[in-house]
């Protein structure tokens, strides 16, 4: 397979950003009451502290970078619930002309790594209703419902 996750690297900000832009587009068609085009989806800034905090990977697929990941390191501590440390994926992303070609898979493979090797309870994430490729690809890989967000309009 010729896929490598490594950390992003800040001069690749555009390249994330456009990719990011992809799946956001998808998010407005499908929803165009909540979500709306903007100029930026993922702000420098934000990326920036996320490369510097070795939060935020890049896919590289025959030497281009054809998806992106943030993760979100969570210690959830409450009194009437267990103590858990997942990893939460806020955005994971490929680059529509990749699409297909293992990518995201790669990821989890990568974050069930990670998880090894930190000792974390679990990976977590949040889907798109709509978006029945990516809870395919999710359920596909092992992910389960966990819960469902509803809505009354």
């Amino acid at each position: 397979m010729n896929i490598h996750i490594r950390n992003a690297r800040l001069d690749e900000y555009n390249t994330a950003e456009a990719i990011m832009k992809q799946v956001h587009q998808m998010h407005v068609d499908w929803r165009p009451d909540i979500y709306k085009n903007c100029e930026s989806v993922f702000p420098q800034e934000m990326y920036m502290q996320a490369v510097k905090d070795k939060t935020f990977f890049v896919a590289e697929y025959e030497e281009h970078v054809a998806g992106i990941l943030f993760i979100i390191y969570r210690h959830i501590q409450s009194p009437n619930q267990v103590t858990r440390n997942t990893i939460f994926i806020d955005s994971m992303a490929v680059d529509e002309k990749y699409r297909g070609k293992g990518i995201g898979h790669a990821f989890f493979d990568f974050l069930k790594e990670m998880q090894l090797q930190k000792g974390y309870d679990g990976i977590e994430l949040q889907v798109n209703a709509r978006n029945k490729a990516a809870y395919k690809m999710y359920t596909d890989y092992g992910f389960t419902d966990k819960s469902i967000n509803m809505e009354l309009l």
